[in-house]
């Protein structure tokens, strides 16, 4: 072997065996896998072209000119996914605990750079320490670096990050920045200031785990999407995800092979219980709709009254939208508002057909909904669904009361196509509560009140609770059985394949933030 190649395959192995044999050992005993190891299970295999293996910080303080590691504390590259090419960076907790130096941060600045410049997904695998202290400002700066990036990203490729460690600090805006978030059970953590920070300043005593954990911000924060018992579980979640996402905003989603059968769901005609208050699931409904086995759940554990995800139909790639009767009756809140317009959005991003199921009583009342803005937050989602332009069908399928009629992509926003089932409800409020105003002083007058109350709330009933009379209007372009909503909406999508839809000229909207 010559000279020059035995000096490269050790600079190659140096690279690859990143903090060395013993850190490496300590991360598989937290039940965390390398940097390296991620990326292998990431992409499809042989796919993975490195760049900047070769990089080493160039700081002389604090005798770091006298600890450099090839590499630096992150791999980056490209690689494929599925036969799709996407750019990744993997942060190395190993090498300094994975933290950010201005050489670590060029790196991954170029790879973000590569992938808006391919219009390809970025992806980025977080187990860092943060700000490498020993480098100062200099290491913050990298961090801004990043976040401008980030921005220049948004909405023009699929932005993906996995938090597989420590994440905390300034490190949290940049994942915080892109459109999905997953994390790992036990093992990653997020959070701008930690458990010593927040003890001192407010007294309060609190673990890692519950600050910032996994568990904390898939169900009571909503800054994750989804969670994962480890990291290959971790990683297969955004492998799936990807199958449903083009690759930019100048692609639409991949379209699978799908031969059409008579879509009939029979199950679907005796899914809505007889009385009007009385629950059921919403995922049975979605998988009597959707291709089996295809629905990928967003935001599950958070906002759990509007359920959010893609999923398959006839092999098209589509975002639900759903209520779900099972919590909360349905109702929209400040949290589910705020999914459901987040998710919107991302789908109008990047050209994915909307569907949305409504079961929605209206929005919940009380003083802690007002106090923390359930006014804005509702508006969230109703700016979403009147700015987006993709294709968008709603199916009534129960009650569709009130502001949360028109909020729920109703055909007065902008939806294409709007269907309910005969089962569907559509009034300003439900018959009750409407014949008490409607007929008070009736009610009032009366000797037997309750029996004039059963009366009106009948009649409120028979004109106003069910489609017909929003059908007569032209509110819903036609009144379905549920076990033929399968074959309509394959139908309505592929007729709405080549929707185009302008915009007016602006820089920007200005959404209730």
């Amino acid at each position: 072997m010559k000279p020059e190649w035995s000096r490269l395959q050790d600079e190659i192995g140096e690279s690859q065996s990143g903090g060395g044999k013993k850190r490496i050992e300590r991360q598989h005993e937290k039940g965390k896998l390398t940097a390296r190891e991620r990326i292998q299970l990431l992409l499809d295999p042989g796919t993975f072209q490195e760049l900047d293996r070769f990089v080493k910080h160039r700081s002389t303080d604090f005798g770091m000119e006298k600890q450099k590691i090839t590499g630096d504390g992150v791999v980056t590259g490209s690689g494929k996914v599925n036969g799709k090419l996407v750019f990744v960076f993997a942060q190395d907790f190993t090498v300094f605990g994975g933290t950010l130096s201005e050489t670590n941060a060029n790196k991954i600045c170029k790879i973000m750079d590569m992938a808006l410049k391919n219009r390809v997904p970025l992806i980025g695998l977080n187990d860092s320490g943060g700000a490498r202290i020993q480098e100062g400002v200099a290491s913050l700066g990298g961090y801004a670096d990043i976040f401008y990036r980030n921005v220049k990203s948004s909405g023009v490729i699929p932005q993906i990050s996995a938090i597989m460690g420590p994440c905390a600090g300034g490190a949290v805006y940049s994942p915080a920045m892109t459109d999905f978030i997953f994390m790992v059970e036990h093992t990653s953590y997020m959070f701008v200031t930690g458990p010593n920070v927040v003890k001192t300043v407010t007294n309060e005593t609190v673990t890692s785990e519950e600050l910032g954990g996994a568990d904390t911000h898939t169900r009571k924060s909503g800054v994750a999407h989804r969670k994962a018992i480890n990291d290959s579980e971790c990683i297969d979640d955004i492998r799936c995800l990807l199958g449903y996402l083009p690759s930019s905003n100048e692609e639409h989603p991949e379209d699978l092979p799908y031969e059409l059968d008579d879509e009939y769901r029979e199950l679907l005609d005796d899914i809505i219980p007889e009385s009007s208050n009385s629950p059921y699931d919403m995922h049975k409904v979605i998988d009597n709709i959707v291709d089996p086995g295809s629905f990928f759940e967003i935001h599950k554990d958070f906002g759990a009254n509007l359920i959010t995800g893609f999923s398959r139909l006839a092999g098209m790639s589509i975002g639900i939208i759903a209520n779900q009767p099972a919590n909360l009756a349905g109702v929209l809140d400040v949290n589910s508002s705020a999914k459901g317009a987040r998710f919107v959005r991302f789908c109008d991003c990047f050209n994915i057909p909307l569907l949305v199921l409504e079961d929605v009583p209206g929005f919940l009342p009380g003083t802690d909904q007002e106090w923390n803005g359930i006014i804005s937050n509702g508006a969230k989602l109703l700016y979403a669904f009147c700015e987006a332009t993709v294709p968008r069908i709603t199916v009534i399928t129960r009650k569709a009361y009130g502001g949360a009629y028109c909020v729920m992509n109703s055909k007065h926003i902008g939806a294409d196509f709007n269907y309910a089932w005969p089962s569907a409800e559509i009034a300003v409020m439900g018959a009750k509560g409407a014949s008490e105003i409607i007929f008070r002083k009736e009610i009032e007058e009366s000797d037997e009140p309750e029996s004039v109350v059963e009366e009106k709330e009948k009649m409120y009933n028979e004109l106003f609770a069910n489609p017909y009379k929003a059908a007569e209007k032209g509110f819903v372009d036609d009144i379905i059985i549920p076990s033929h909503t399968r074959r309509v909406l394959i139908r309505s999508f592929r007729s709405l394949k080549n929707k185009h839809k302008e915009r007016p000229q602006r820089k920007h909207g200005n959404i209730p933030m």
